[in-house]
């Protein structure tokens, strides 16, 4: 039985949700950068930027969390939830906590009036498609995604 609570973070836990946000970053191959992690995640709680939730093991010990970023969706004219992270420690794969926080974020999704979530995951990242896509996830098989760097 998974015995994974979900929550929404707060300020109070930046020493809680910085490191599991730089550990994120270096799963998608950044370097460790402690600093710029925590400097991120206090502007996204200072802002009310972004809804950070958190997954707690038994023994009330963080063990991932998921980001909601509010956006809209001009087709559907509507609120809708951006996905951005999703994180588990490595030893606690496997265990439910990642669909905790999907649920959790469902959930939160639904209470705010939002019309629906969007994701990306890296092509590669089996363990996770598997995952959304038990859960009622869609792949997107219309639109292509795309991206382009605006800094120097």
């Amino acid at each position: 039985m998974n015995s994974t609570r979900t929550r929404i973070a707060t300020l109070a836990d930046l020493d809680v949700v910085a490191p599991l946000f730089d550990a994120y970053r270096q799963f998608y191959e950044q370097a460790p950068d402690a600093a710029t992690a925590r400097s991120f995640i206090r502007d996204r709680f200072e802002r009310s930027e972004s809804t950070v939730l958190l997954a707690l093991n038994e023994a009330e010990q963080a063990i991932g969390f998921c980001q909601l970023y509010p956006v809209f969706c001009s087709i559907e004219a509507r609120r809708t939830y951006l996905l951005s992270d999703l994180f588990v420690v490595p030893e606690a794969r496997r265990s439910g906590a990642g669909r905790a926080l999907l649920r959790a974020a469902e959930r939160h999704a639904l209470d705010n009036g939002r019309a629906k979530m969007e994701l990306t995951t890296a092509r590669t990242n089996r363990a996770a498609q598997a995952a959304y896509e038990s859960l009622g996830w869609q792949r997107d098989e219309v639109f292509f995604g795309y991206s382009k760097r605006v800094e120097a």
